[in-house]
């Protein structure tokens, strides 16, 4: 073999190796970029399961109070209001995730039943027959329940997030993310009434 047809076979090799070298840089970059990504999804589907396990339990709940005799009507509608704002926003389009707007809309509504809700409690302090019904008690610790695990699921979304955008903005993500139209999640940024769960007091201890 010439020398010439050495050298040539030798850059030809070299290129293909840092092609192969800098596709696979490449490739691993999207790969971790995509990873988080789903890391966010997933945990933004865990804070869906438990706001739609609290939607689905409210109608047992407004059943239950409804039964007591001459129980503030008032209230009653504002949890079924608010409930009905929640029902289309639960499950968010694609991309919503990425819309300032659309996530403001959602904690908005969650915000406004969290607040009916804890309404809801107040008042049923007022009605001894509540508080000594079984069914209603039972609605009420499942609630309490969820509430707590709405807490925590947020914030483990939040993290997720948290992870996911500071990967996106450091070079050469950013280069990466700009190319692909890679775009940061919002955080979750409940205000207080939607951070403190529904309490009641039913004065065993009275």
């Amino acid at each position: 073999m010439k020398t010439g047809t050495k050298i040539v076979l030798g850059v030809v090799l070299i290129i293909v190796l840092l092609v192969l070298i800098i596709g696979g840089w490449v490739v691993g970059r999207y790969n971790k970029i995509q990873k988080e990504k789903v890391a966010v999804e997933t945990a933004w589907a865990q804070v869906q399961n438990v706001y739609q396990s609290r939607y689905d339990l409210i109608p047992n709940l407004v059943n239950t109070v409804k039964g007591a005799a001459n129980f503030e009507q008032e209230t009653l509608t504002a949890v079924v209001e608010a409930r009905a704002k929640v029902g289309g926003q639960i499950n968010l389009p694609e991309g919503a995730l990425n819309d300032p707007t659309a996530m403001a809309n959602f904690q908005s509504a969650q915000a406004g039943l969290s607040s009916a809700l804890q309404r809801l409690m107040v008042v049923v302090e007022q009605y001894p027959t509540l508080k000594a019904n079984q069914n209603f008690l039972d609605l009420q610790v499942s609630l309490e329940g969820m509430e707590g695990r709405i807490r925590t699921e947020r914030v483990r979304y939040n993290d997720a997030v948290k992870a996911f955008n500071q990967l996106i903005v450091v070079f050469p993500n950013n280069i990466f993310a700009g190319i692909f139209n890679v775009k940061p999640f919002q955080f979750f940024q409940a205000d207080a009434a939607a951070n403190t769960a529904p309490v009641v007091d039913f004065g065993t201890n009275k």
